[in-house]
């Protein structure tokens, strides 16, 4: 059975280690790389500077509460980069070419800050289904998939577990729920849940979708293992207002798992499943039609992308 606390006491002696000087860590503000923050800051305290990138893909009002969370905890420094990233990604539509871009824009950033802060090591929230999913080909994840030219050393201490024990440790380190229970959220954010080419329009889209999605799980006290929406390449016609439309098409996609490894669509109550519907053709002027997703892992993935 794992121990979180025998694994964070090991986790800090490593890190004293190996870590050495100041070190920066890519902070997201999800679980994974706000425990690596806490555990790490035990063992370097003021050593650590925490970046938040703003790659402009984050959930709606995402980067101001992660800011405000933080900023007075840990050494903050936030990274407004959302044009870089857009403009890395015009014309680009191949999901695996999005994430490798991603990845390069984001290494890019962290040496900038590495210089700035005269830093050798990078510390990474990446845990065990990151790097099996990229080795095996499946899909790569922007913090395994590293592009060439990294001045810094990566450091990884939960590389070896998986989003439950995470958790644990979480909770362990004394992290609000609002943290440790935090539904799983990619690394390339709304990019990979937006099909085709990644432009503001549809990132706010599927940015507003995503709100509702949530919104309506949590009104429903349903426990899940991630619930959104992901926008579809190409529009449909729709009928609103007895006039014709012509709109985009979203599908939502809410599963159960222990792991992420695995994952089973949610049985979801109609009524529940009509609500989140009508919210978003109603809230989303430019959404004709809403589709639910009922395949589980395996066969496909849980994110689209």
């Amino acid at each position: 059975m794992f121990d979180a606390e025998k694994f964070i006491k090991n986790a800090i002696e490593e890190t004293k280690e190996t870590v050495a000087g100041t070190t920066i860590i890519a902070l997201s503000g999800g679980v994974d790389s706000s425990t690596c923050a806490m555990l790490v800051g035990r063992a370097i305290g003021k050593n650590l500077v925490c970046v938040f990138v703003d790659n402009g893909f984050m959930r709606k009002n995402e980067p101001e509460r992660i800011r405000e969370i933080f900023e007075t905890k840990v050494k903050f420094e936030f990274a407004d980069a959302s044009e870089r990233f857009f403009d890395a990604l015009k014309g680009i539509t191949d999901p695996e070419e999005k994430r490798k871009i991603i990845a390069r824009t984001y290494i890019e950033i962290f040496n900038e800050y590495a210089e700035k802060y005269n830093a050798k090591f990078l510390v990474q929230g990446t845990i065990a289904p990151d790097w099996i999913e990229t080795k095996g080909n499946i899909k790569s994840h922007h913090n395994v998939a590293l592009p060439s030219g990294m001045t810094l050393e990566i450091y990884e201490p939960l590389k070896d577990l998986y989003k439950n024990e995470v958790r644990q440790v979480a909770r362990a380190l004394g992290l609000s729920e609002e943290i440790s229970e935090r539904m799983p959220f990619p690394g390339p954010g709304l990019a990979i849940r937006v099909l085709g080419e990644v432009t503001k329009e549809k990132v706010e889209i599927v940015k507003e979708a995503d709100a509702i999605v949530r919104e309506e799980i949590s009104n429903a006290n349903l426990k899940v293992w991630q619930a959104f929406a992901v926008l579809l390449e190409g529009k449909t016609t729709g009928v609103k207002g007895d006039k014709r439309d012509y709109g985009y098409m979203l599908a939502v996609r809410i599963v159960e798992s222990t792991d992420a490894m695995t994952a089973n669509a949610m049985n979801v109550k109609w009524e529940i499943l009509q609500k989140i519907t009508s919210r978003i053709t109603t809230e989303i002027s430019n959404v004709t039609r809403v589709l639910y997703d009922l395949t589980s892992k395996p066969p496909a993935t849980i994110e689209f992308e």
